[in-house]
Parts: C-alpha cells; sequence; structure tokens
C-alpha cells in the first residue's frame, strides 16, 4: 500500500481526463514523486503545489525548478530532515523533466548524464555523474541483512561497455512480446548490479529504463514506478541475489512481474513481503496468515524502508534507544521519533514500562 500524503496530487485524475499535454506531465510526475520511495523520501507539500502548476500550464518545467532552487536556498533555518526532503523535492522535478525530454542515446555516457542531472548539487559525499571508484555493501532487509555482490569498482566501466553492446546488438525480431519483457528484465537486472554509482543508482536505473522502454516503442504505464518503487528495488536485489548454502538463487519473477504490469497492463500483486528471502518459509511454517515483520507494517499500512527497518530492530533488540536506532539506520533522531510515532499509532509497535527501564514490544 502507498503512503497517503494529504498534499499529494491526484494524478490519475488529469490522466483520465485525457488532455494530453497534462496527462504527460502528470504521468512524469507521478513516476518522479513515486521513485523517492526507493530511499524512504517523501516530497514537500510545496513541491506538490509546484507540479500542480506546471501540470495546469501556469509554469514551465524550467521555472518549477527555479522555484524549487530558491525554495530552499531562502529557508533560513534548516534541520537534518529538510535534507531529505530537499533531495525528493529536487531530484523529482530532475525526473520529471527528463521523462519530459524525448531525446535518449543508448550508451553509458547517457547513464552518467542522468545521474549527474539528477543529483548534481544534491550529493555532497557522492560525485554526480562519475563511476564510483571503491567498492561497495549495502545490507538489505529483504536478505536479512546480506549484501548483492556488486561490480569491483575497477570494472565497472568494462562492465557496462559489455552488457551495452550485448544489448545494442540483440535481435528482438524474433521474440514474442512476454519474451521480450523476459530478456529486458535480465538486462535491467544486470545494469543495477553493476551499481556504477556510490549513491542514487535505482533513481537513475529506472529512469534510464523508462526511457529506454519508450525507445522501444513500449506505452510506459506509471502505476508502477509510482506507487511501488521499492518493491522495484527489492525486486533487482532478489533478481542478483545467490546463496547456495541456504538454497536461494537469483530470481528474476519479481521483477518480470513488475515489467508486465508496466508493459502489459496486467495486475499482478507487488508485495514487498513478496521477495523476502524468508517469505517462502513463513508460508511453509505459517500458511497464507504468516506474520514477518514486513506484513504487520503492511497490514497497518505502513510500508516505508526505515518503518519496517525499526520493526526488524526492535524485535531483535527490545530494550534499544530512539538515538541508537538513529545510529544504525544512519538516520537522525527526529526521522526514527516520526517513524516510531506513527507505528506506536497504528498499533504496531508499543512502549512497556518506563522511558529508562522500558522496552520496546512489536505487536503481532
Amino acid at each position: 500500500m502507498k503512503k497517503e500524503n494529504p498534499f499529494e496530487i491526484d494524478f490519475e485524475s488529469y490522466i483520465r481526463e485525457g488532455e494530453p499535454d497534462k496527462k504527460e506531465k502528470s504521468i512524469a510526475w507521478s513516476i518522479a514523486t513515486g521513485l523517492q520511495q526507493v530511499d524512504g523520501l517523501t516530497p514537500s507539500a510545496y513541491l506538490y503545489e509546484t507540479a500542480k502548476r506546471n501540470i495546469e500550464g501556469e509554469i514551465s518545467i524550467e521555472e518549477a525548478k527555479k522555484l524549487i532552487d530558491s525554495y530552499y536556498e531562502s529557508k533560513t533555518f534548516r534541520t537534518e530532515d529538510d535534507d531529505d526532503t530537499e533531495e525528493a523535492d529536487k531530484v523529482s522535478t530532475r525526473i520529471t523533466e527528463l521523462l519530459s525530454e524525448k531525446s535518449f542515446s543508448f550508451t553509458p555516457n547517457q547513464l552518467l548524464s542522468i545521474h549527474e542531472r539528477l543529483f548534481k548539487g544534491v550529493f555532497y559525499k557522492v560525485k554526480a555523474g562519475k563511476f564510483r571508484d571503491y567498492n561497495i555493501t549495502k545490507k538489505e532487509w529483504v536478505l536479512n541483512g546480506d549484501t548483492v555482490l556488486y561490480a569491483n569498482a575497477d570494472l565497472i566501466k568494462e562492465t557496462l561497455k559489455y552488457d551495452f553492446e550485448t544489448e545494442k546488438n540483440f535481435d528482438y525480431s524474433k521474440l514474442s512480446k512476454e519474451d521480450a519483457i523476459k530478456h529486458i528484465t535480465r538486462f535491467v537486472a544486470n545494469m543495477w548490479q553493476i551499481h556504477p554509482f556510490g549513491e542514487g543508482n535505482t533513481r537513475t536505473t529506472a529512469v534510464f529504463t523508462i526511457k529506454y522502454l519508450r525507445s522501444l516503442g513500449f506505452n510506459v504505464n506509471n502505476e508502477p514506478f509510482e506507487k511501488h518503487s521499492w518493491y522495484f528495488r527489492n525486486a533487482l536485489v532478489r533478481a542478483n541475489y545467490t546463496n547456495m548454502q541456504k538454497g536461494i538463487y537469483m530470481n528474476t519473477e519479481y521483477l518480470e512481474k513488475f515489467f508486465r504490469n508496466i508493459l502489459l497492463d496486467e495486475n499482478n500483486e507487488l508485495k514487498n513481503r513478496y521477495t523476502h528471502i524468508d517469505y517462502d518459509e513463513y508460508i511453509k511454517k505459517f500458511g497464507e496468515n504468516a506474520k514477518s515483520s514486513v506484513q504487520i507494517v503492511e497490514n497497518f499500512g505502513v510500508n516505508e524502508k526505515t518503518s519496517v527497518q525499526i520493526v526488524e530492530i526492535m524485535k531483535n533488540t527490545t530494550n534499544i534507544t530512539l538515538q541508537e536506532i538513529a545510529e544504525k539506520l544512519n538516520r537522525s533522531k527526529r526521522a526514527v521519533e516520526m517513524q516510531v510515532k506513527k507505528l506506536r499509532e497504528q498499533g504496531i509497535i508499543k512502549r512497556v514500562g518506563a522511558d529508562k527501564n522500558g522496552h520496546w514490544e512489536v505487536i503481532e
């Protein structure tokens, strides 16, 4: 279930109205704002107001970008959470601009260009439009804290070049649409697994993929990216993870369902819990009513990555403090407090005992 935001625009209304210009802008904005979920970010009310003005034709996308930039330049007092909102707003606007442009080049340089345009002046520890020069690991909730094996930094350029040349020379003419989607799914999964940048890989991959699919003549359905972008990332993780000792192998079925919804207008259920490596074991043990942490969260209408991570942490360490959780997640204490407040209000967790000597309890 997608997080409800009282400031969101009803993009679907604009799309259904059928006015070509408004429809095209609404699709771009809905994808752009939805993609911020992959990093647990939420655009501001001001961003949605600005987007509406652009859709209505009051301002151009260039003017929208200037308004967003000026909005943050004029802020005299900032909190740590403002940095996250600023990233969500600026990147949303830039994604909208890129998706509105008809030009596209199927090259690694296009991937570099997209990353630079999305994140220039937004990331301060990572160079926008530059390949990473260090190796990385990322603990994944969907893998119980394990990591995908990303490409070695020294081989990024060569690996991208090989994958792009192979895809460029591939003959789709003899494939059915279904088989073509299977092939595209594997190509996108391989491209993401290289993880050429320090940050922003999933959003960059998504924008590149959308423009590539359009260049192949596909009409891209906005809803999966708008409402299920975190599922998109989890599906990419599962498509690139193998652990033979545990009997787990690369599995593209989740990503294929995502693309079939986009390109064939199917209605496959895209639930994050399905992608978790423990899900099959939960089903075997408890049946369809299996209770994993992500199910608890989704059942109450909350599926932000941070919320799920907090539930997992509290299950394993019941006496942990909010400051310690913030440090584990590399988030501000204020951000964690807001998520915990919402989880408590939804009845997902509760505090037992006093603040000093009490503990957290996950309600299952």
